[in-house]
């Protein structure tokens, strides 16, 4: 493909990072992606700036009714935040980049250190529904990639290693940090399917044998960025409902909202704790 197919979506991503900076985004050090259950967590900001995603260039809302669509960028426990309090889903249009670019940008600010959150369903049949893991690795079941296509060179190389996305210091410092406070952490594999629809029994089953501990339809696309842009990764998944199958009942979006509700101050505790590593 020729070069100037790169051109289009390089120019998005700058466009997007220079309206930012301009409204006064300034060098933030961490990002953090506020999956279900933790939109609230914006709050805590100090003096925020507040920017709609659809006043973005390239960007736009999800359309999950508890996902906020908004950037909020200030001071939190003396580092500069900027947190995506939401995020558009790789299923609500089919395109991958689109999943993706917030994250992009983000890279493009300067970001260092990602956390990103996300609600997801229990595979391993060890652990409980309301359990927190640190995501250790993942397992890429979407179909696609946020990389497919001429690479962008400004940002990453073309064949990333995905070998420590997850950084593991961080990991074993997140761990002790919490312990320290008696929330238990578990650490495992994330897998990611498309979605909407939630995963079958014979999914979550193969999902199993393949090394999965938890299931869901988010985070991978917008790792893979933060790796591919050399940053520092933190995963952290609320293991919200026991996936399909390992319970004779049916799943629910509902039941998902509900378990976040019930988890989020431990669930915020552990992003503060993040932050502070």
């Amino acid at each position: 493909m020729k070069a100037d197919t790169i051109k289009p979506l390089a120019e998005r991503v700058r466009e997007a990072a220079v309206f930012l900076y301009g409204k006064g985004v300034l060098r933030p050090e961490i990002g953090i992606i506020l999956g279900s259950g933790l939109n609230d967590f914006a709050d805590r900001i100090k003096d925020p700036l507040v920017i709609s995603y659809n006043n973005v260039p390239g960007m736009q809302a999800g359309m999950v009714s508890d996902h906020r669509g908004q950037i909020v960028y200030g001071e939190y426990k003396g580092k500069k935040i900027i947190a995506l309090a939401g995020r558009y889903h790789y299923y609500e249009s089919g395109d991958m980049q689109k999943a993706a670019f917030p994250a992009r940008v983000l890279v493009a600010l300067g970001v260092k250190r990602f956390i990103i959150t996300n609600a997801a369903g229990c595979v391993n049949t060890e652990w409980n529904a309301g359990d927190l893991m640190l995501i250790s690795d993942h397992i890429n079941l979407s179909g696609s990639n946020p990389l497919i296509g001429p690479n962008l060179d400004e940002f990453g190389t073309r064949f990333p290693d995905m070998t420590y996305t997850y950084d593991r210091e961080l990991r074993e410092k997140l761990k002790a940090a919490a312990a320290q406070e008696g929330i238990e952490l578990r650490e495992g594999v994330y897998a990611m399917f498309s979605g909407p629809s939630f995963e079958t029994p014979a999914e979550i089953r193969f999902a199993r044998t393949i090394g999965a501990d938890a299931a869901g339809m988010s985070t991978v696309p917008e790792a893979i960025i933060a790796n591919h842009g050399g940053c520092e990764i933190i995963g952290i998944s609320l293991l919200s409902n026991m996936a399909a199958g390992v319970l004779d009942q049916p799943l629910s979006g509902a039941e998902v909202n509900e378990a976040g509700v019930k988890a989020k101050d431990v669930f915020a505790r552990v992003v503060d704790l993040a932050i502070g590593i």
